[in-house]
């Protein structure tokens, strides 16, 4: 089971790390191929996730809106594969098409970008100015699960500033979502499930046998 994650503090003016990840497309993508001119926004998601599912209408829709203010969007799905089906490299394609995605969705199989970029729960945003360096870490806007009324756009906002901001202005809004899935994790809790199942098999058979006689 998932728990929910708060991100944490944020190392502003941090640059930005590259990458190579094989897109749902069967293209490679790196940090250059989805830069923009005035900066580029690193998105962490996962199909299966509430939250992601709740506000991915909006993540499309303010990423169009940061693209023709020239910032670049990628999607990156780090969650384990193995132990969410739904996150699969096949799920990740319908989910793009479904959602009619305009920028790269790529998979982080080793999820070594998730942890050198700190991500910690899905969606997770960073976004880098022109200099790439790290100028807003945190959420789409204050919405989780049901969208909140005249919500202010903090991402877009943010990235917006980016444009007019010397190098090192940075923000910050906290975000709230189920951290995703280090197969570390699924393997703790498949071990926890069998000790689990273990634990309950002798009460079982004795409730069974009671109900036999």
């Amino acid at each position: 089971m998932m728990g929910l994650t708060k991100n944490g503090i944020c190392d502003f003016g941090w640059k930005a790390r590259d990458f190579a990840l094989k897109g749902i497309d069967g293209k490679t993508y790196t940090l250059a191929d989805v830069r923009g001119p005035e900066g580029t926004l690193a998105v962490f998601v996962c199909n299966h996730c509430p939250y992601v599912k709740a506000s991915i209408g909006r993540i499309v829709a303010e990423t169009k809106a940061l693209n023709e203010i020239g910032i670049g969007t990628i999607a990156i799905m780090p969650n384990d594969t193995e132990a969410y089906r739904a996150d699969s490299f096949d799920n990740m394609k319908a989910f793009a098409a479904t959602h009619g995605f305009t920028f790269p969705y790529v998979i982080d199989e080793t999820q070594e970008v998730a942890r050198t970029y700190g991500a910690q729960c899905t969606p997770d945003f960073f976004g880098f100015n022109a200099y790439d360096e790290l100028q807003y870490r945190g959420r789409l806007d204050v919405s989780r699960i049901q969208p909140a009324a005249n919500a202010r756009r903090d991402l877009f906002e943010a990235m917006k500033s980016s444009e007019t901001s010397p190098p090192g202005a940075a923000f910050e809004k906290a975000c709230l979502s189920p951290s995703f899935i280090w197969p570390s994790d699924a393997a703790s809790a498949a071990s926890s499930l069998l000790r689990t199942q273990d634990m309950v098999r002798p009460e079982r058979a004795l409730r069974h046998a009671h109900n036999q006689s």
